[in-house]
């Protein structure tokens, strides 16, 4: 049987998440493994034990499980990422777009156990994940690593306590519309410099963010590349226009989108326009620009 860490957000599922957490502690011990919680008081402190337990010497995790949303996904991929350890979700938040992403299924957490006890004999599937370097240091995003329109939205989204789910961030959308000028970017893009007034620009590593909507339609999480999506110079009124298609993917037919795919974007501040909020990853803040994001391959082992 396996060495198993767990993290559990407490705050995941409406404040529910500690009580399905000891539920997957329990089931995992029926099963015989042996399961360290490494549940904390912050999301930081539960990452640094986590990574520890991750690159230990002595006793080094077989796996480690994380209990609730995208944010609980990004301190797993930040936890395990390049370590060999496995990553197990049981996917209780409220947005769940790396569950939806992976076709791990949401609220359901008995059959995402049997889907990390079969990958426990089966093996692991390799995917990648994206490392960004600037901000606040060097952090891995499982997902959509936001740097626009999107991103501020996220911000304001984060501090919502209503409604539930993606609904946040749809409020999100319509506080920040107010006063809305494009952001000023200088992107480098594997070696190719270009500068714009920028609405959205999102690197993608797979298709989902904000609770579902579907920013970049073809990413793949597992082929090596990334995806940048960029949306230039719209107004309040055109975002307002564009928003909904972006649910089903159809925003890319836009003329003023454009997605290319790449391994390497550099993001900077374009002096003389407004500067581009702090970048945010899983749905988490990672930090101002400048920023370097890279595509790693591989970098984590899914039990999924």
């Amino acid at each position: 049987m396996a060495l198993l860490g767990v993290v559990v957000n407490p705050a995941a599922n409406g404040n529910r998440g500690s009580a399905p957490g000891a539920g997957v502690v329990r089931e995992l011990q029926a099963s015989g493994h042996e399961v360290v919680d490494l549940s904390d008081e912050t999301a930081d402190a539960a990452q640094r034990r986590a990574r520890a337990a991750c690159e230990s010497q002595d006793r080094r995790l077989d796996a480690l499980v994380v209990v609730g949303g995208d944010g609980m996904v990004h301190l797993g991929v930040n936890a395990v990422a390049g370590t060999g350890v496995g990553l197990g979700l049981v996917a209780i938040g409220s947005g769940n777009d790396f569950a939806r992403t992976v076709g791990i299924p949401a609220h359901d957490g008995r059959a995402a156990l049997r889907g990390i006890e079969a990958a426990l004999e089966r093996g692991p599937r390799a995917i990648d994940v994206l490392r960004s370097e600037g901000g606040d240091g060097v952090r891995r995003t499982a997902c959509v690593l936001s740097a626009g329109f999107d991103a501020a939205v996220n911000a304001r989204a984060n501090g919502y306590r209503f409604p539930p789910g993606g609904g946040k961030y749809i409020r999100g959308v319509f506080a920040e519309l107010r006063g809305f000028r494009p952001y000023g970017f200088t992107l480098t893009i594997d070696g190719e410099r270009r500068e714009l007034e920028g609405t959205i620009v999102a690197i993608a590593n797979g298709p989902y963010l904000g609770g579902g909507m579907k920013i970049a339609p073809s990413a793949q999480i597992d082929d090596g590349l990334l995806e940048v999506v960029i949306a230039q110079g719209l107004s309040a009124w055109q975002i307002v226009r564009l928003f909904p298609r972006i649910y089903e993917g159809t925003h890319v037919q836009h003329p003023a989108v454009e997605v290319l795919r790449a391994r390497e974007v550099v993001l900077q501040p374009w002096d003389g326009y407004p500067a581009p909020p702090d970048a945010h990853g899983d749905g988490e803040r990672i930090g101002a620009l400048p920023m370097t994001v890279r595509v790693e391959p591989g970098a984590v082992r899914l039990l999924a």
